[in-house]
């Protein structure tokens, strides 16, 4: 796995933002790999009221984004964009979805806040927290797919790519 360097789309509708952000993530991706790859690209970004809330650029920044979905459900999409292995003519075959899930945080303590912020665990991340790790305590229920939350929607990829899924 390797992380494209690209330049992330950050305004416009949801879910295009997070499908054509993996569309050139897996083109960065396609364009380093060898000739008949398959290729994934994904992208999860976090919306409160259908605006990015993206990662933080300092701990200022990750309590701004807490303290604004303390309390409130937001919504985390996950777009994914397969290219190859390539079909007859030598056209990568491509596939790309998205998947959304509800996520609804707890009203957060200052202590709690604090003590999250101070675990660094939020940097690099979408919305400011990792639902697999410490973020799971700010979480008070999901609906949808909770893999789609934690960066990869597993069933959009099986959906996308079956015969990864096959076994030998």
């Amino acid at each position: 796995m390797e992380p494209a360097e690209i330049e992330e789309l950050t305004e416009g509708e949801p879910e295009e933002i997070v499908l054509e952000n993996a569309r050139w993530k897996a083109a960065a991706a396609s364009a380093k790999a060898r000739t008949g790859t398959l290729v994934i690209g994904g992208d999860t970004e976090v919306f409160l009221g259908g605006k990015s809330l993206g990662q933080p650029k300092d701990e200022d920044a990750a309590r701004e984004h807490l303290e604004r979905l303390s309390g409130r459900e937001h919504t985390v999409l996950g777009g994914l964009a397969l290219l190859g292995p390539d079909e007859e003519g030598g056209r990568p075959r491509t596939r790309e979805g998205v998947a959304s899930s509800e996520v609804r945080f707890r009203e957060l303590e200052p202590a709690t806040l604090d003590a999250y912020l101070a675990s660094g665990e939020w940097e690099g991340r979408a919305g400011s927290y990792a639902i697999q790790g410490l973020g799971s305590a700010l979480v008070e229920s999901v609906r949808g797919d909770v893999s789609n939350v934690i960066g990869l929607p597993v069933p959009l990829l099986m959906r996308l790519a079956p015969e990864l899924f096959q076994s030998a």
